[in-house]
């Protein structure tokens, strides 16, 4: 005999649609499918059904792009350019890389000799 204590959970969990056709999606739903607050989904009809899909508008590995700290960068460039700034111009890769190992405090020397080893 099952144990009176434990419930048995349904297969399916139905919700109602309310105005303007909101659903709520069942928290233990989001959880497994690690759904937050703004994320997307697809909504398709299939043969009399309604199937929501969680969807990446952008790709997983372009997400780094969207960053707050990565977008702010971006702006911050674009107002450079909106003001007249053209960056520092490069006539070779080697004066560009010793600019990177100066701005990063770093010997470039030394960094080609551990590369090479």
């Amino acid at each position: 005999m099952a144990d009176p204590k434990r419930r048995r959970r349904p297969h399916l969990v139905s919700t109602p649609v309310r105005k303007k056709a909101v659903i709520t999606i069942p928290q233990e739903t989001r959880e497994q499918l690690d759904l937050q607050e703004g994320d997307q989904l697809v909504v398709a009809a299939e043969d009399d059904r309604i199937t929501p899909t969680p969807a990446s508008v952008v790709p997983d590995d372009q997400a780094w792009f969207w960053t707050p700290a990565w977008q702010a960068k971006e702006n911050e460039v674009d107002e450079a350019l909106a003001e007249g700034e053209q960056g520092e111009v490069f006539h070779d890769s080697e004066a560009f890389l010793q600019s990177l190992a100066d701005e990063a405090g770093l010997d470039l020397r030394e960094i080609k000799r551990r590369a090479d080893a």
